[in-house]
């Protein structure tokens, strides 16, 4: 194992984000290895915190040299960056926050110099705190602190083709169509567990492309892969919007600041954009997965910084402060409403009241109903649900509007041949979780010639023992497609008879104090199946207050049903389903967001001609008991 003293033996390549805390321990395990002919090369990806005063003493050993990237670009070209920069005959890596034990090297490079087949070694690890794994981690790809392989002119897969979770896809894979991988045996090293790790950042549920876009400041729109996620691709998906120039202001257009988060069909905000006025964007931390927060990957947006937002409005003075969506940015939209310098506020929750009170931000949410200027309610049960609870809301400006309905852009496709028309048989498609929909149930519809397309490579993942359970009952009318994002609704779902919603049967009775979520919940699966033109499946509830079987039976697009064969009886009657369909494709517009635009802004307009709105926005300044930043 002699080297060249010119020449180190092995480079370790070092990427490094925002782990000043973390580098240390990881710069000085490097410093102990037995194997003394190493360099060191630590790529610093645009840290935001201390990093580079951390790493300045050690920089006194000439093995160790320090690259501080100018802007954040991602782990793959991170990685890139420490092998152009890499001398070694062999590459190993080590991220900031992982450690290697003092004989992890030598091991390494002793396996690999007795394979002359092998391109690549790799350690046992210690992972999950005290787990230890020989070789692989059982269910994980194979770590960067665990390997080591030949100098290579092979790259990592970078921020700009992918992003993935999925390190045999980045490299691994490409690296073994060049000879074998091999193991020590042997415990050298850790992979260490902690809630900011990279993976766990990109993975759904725990992190996901919102989590991830938010963390680096990612400003352009990406293309996507969690290792057990649906693939996600932003540049074609929001290209149409990108590329289009701005929509030049309107003489009366209003600057409205956006808070908190823009969930499902976050493009839909660009109808207000369309219509001439400026948007701007606060967004929550930390978002759900699901959550979508800037930067936006569509344009038209300007984001606000976190750090000084209080700055900012004073230099965009916005004419109204608009705050959705979901349960998770109660919180952050509360704050935000505690620190209102006297702007016009107007609260727009999607989901879901019964979450908040599990969660403990109850507090929080009734905070926010009176503290609003204006509130808009995602359906009419759900406000005069809000009115039990508060009844002074009664006299606040108010609009009813699913705040997460898509664009309208998405329903320019033509519609698609049905498969009935093929084969003569029901096709009837899940866009999403089959709830009420228990496998029992697909064998009963199996059993009357109705067949389920259930989609969602993501949620396939979740709903595994139900898609055993039911496949074995019905494996010939259970079938299993992957995620279809919104360019292609119209032509993937036009190819179906109808569609389903949640199926649950409501118990409330016709009293709202009665009312569940699902009374109360308009699907977002329900502007999906519209845009493709297709009704909709739900049981018949008929004596209670359901605002999905409210809305579909007051545009006449609904498929409702008692038990399984008067469901197929419907649903084989063509007459009628044609004339269903064609109602759903003929009122489609109206489960869009421009269609209702106009009627937001003129909330917001009236919210800002009332002066109560400015008198209780200074009186929540003067009691509110914290700040955004605390």
């Amino acid at each position: 194992m002699a080297a060249d003293t010119e020449t180190p033996l092995a480079s370790v390549v070092m990427p490094t984000f925002r782990h000043a805390r973390f580098i240390a321990r990881a710069i000085e395990s490097v410093c102990a290895q037995t194997l003394r002919s190493w360099e060191l090369r630590i790529i610093d990806d645009a840290s935001p915190d201390e990093t580079r005063e951390v790493v300045a003493p050690y920089l006194t050993d000439e093995r160790i040299g320090y690259v501080a990237l100018p802007r954040n670009v991602g782990l793959g070209a991170a990685l890139n960056a420490g092998l152009a920069a890499s001398r070694g005959r062999y590459v190993a890596y080590l991220p900031s926050d992982d450690v290697y034990y003092a004989d992890h090297l030598t091991a390494l490079v002793e396996a690999l110099e007795a394979a002359a087949d092998a391109v690549a070694a790799y350690a046992g690890v210690r992972h999950h705190y005290n787990r230890k794994a020989a070789g692989r981690i059982p269910g994980e790809p194979l770590q960067l602190v665990q390997t080591l392989h030949r100098a290579t002119s092979l790259r990592w897969i970078e921020r700009t083709e992918l992003v993935t979770d999925d390190l045999d896809r980045m490299f691994w894979r490409r690296l073994a169509g060049h000879g074998r991988f091999v193991e020590t045996g042997v415990v050298t090293c850790e992979w260490t567990d902690h809630p900011d790790q990279l993976h766990k950042t990109i993975r759904e549920p725990l992190g996901g492309i919102n989590r991830y876009r938010q963390r680096f400041g990612v400003p352009h729109p990406l293309r996507f892969h969690s290792s057990i996620g649906d693939r996600i691709d932003e540049v074609e998906r929001y290209r149409r919007f990108r590329e289009r120039p701005p929509t030049p202001p309107a003489s009366d257009g209003l600057r409205i600041l956006l808070v908190g988060e823009l969930a499902y069909n976050p493009e839909r905000v660009l109808a207000l954009e369309e219509l001439g006025h400026r948007l701007y964007g606060l967004w929550m931390r930390d978002p759900y997965w699901y959550n979508t927060v800037g930067p936006m990957p569509f344009g038209h947006v300007e984001d606000v910084p976190f750090e000084d937002w209080r700055a900012e409005l004073r230099r965009i003075r916005p004419d109204v402060i608009y705050a959705l969506l979901n349960w998770q940015a109660v919180p952050f939209a509360r704050r935000v409403l505690e620190d209102n310098p006297g702007i016009p506020f107007v609260w727009h929750f999607k989901e879901g009241p019964f979450i908040c009170r599990e969660k403990g931000t109850w507090d929080a949410l009734v905070d926010l109903y009176r503290g609003a200027d204006g509130l808009a309610y995602s359906s009419a049960e759900m406000r005069d649900w809000f009115f039990t609870v508060l009844p002074e809301l009664e006299a606040r400006p108010t609009l009813v509007l699913d705040g997460d309905l898509p664009k309208r852009d998405w329903l320019d496709a033509p519609r698609s041949r049905r498969l009935s028309e093929d084969d003569g048989e029901i096709h009837t498609v899940v866009p999403g979780r089959p709830i009420g929909l228990h496998p029992p149930n697909v064998a009963e519809l199996a059993a009357h010639g109705i067949h389920v397309h259930f989609y969602g490579d993501f949620t396939h993942g979740q709903w595994k023992g139900w898609i055993e359970e039911a496949g074995a009952l019905a494996p010939h009318h259970l079938h299993l497609h992957a995620q279809a994002d919104q360019p292609r609704w119209v032509e993937e779902f036009s190819r179906y008879d109808a569609g389903w919603l949640h199926a649950f049967a409501s118990e409330n009775g016709g009293e709202l104090r009665r009312a569940i979520w699902d009374d109360l919940n308009c699907p977002a699966r329900l502007a999906t199946l519209a845009a493709a033109g297709l009704p909709v499946i739900q049981r018949d509830n008929r004596g209670s207050l359901v605002a999905a079987e409210r809305l579909t039976r007051a545009h006449d697009v609904g498929v409702f049903f008692e038990d399984v064969e008067g469901l197929r009886a419907q649903l084989s009657d063509a007459a009628e389903m044609a004339r269903l369909q064609d109602n759903m494709w003929s009122c489609r517009e109206e489960f869009t967001f421009d269609r209702h635009a106009p009627r937001l802004v003129d909330l917001f307009r009236e919210v800002m001609s009332g002066s109560r709105g400015r008198r209780a926005a200074t009186r929540r300044t003067r009691h509110a008991t914290g700040g955004l930043s605390s």
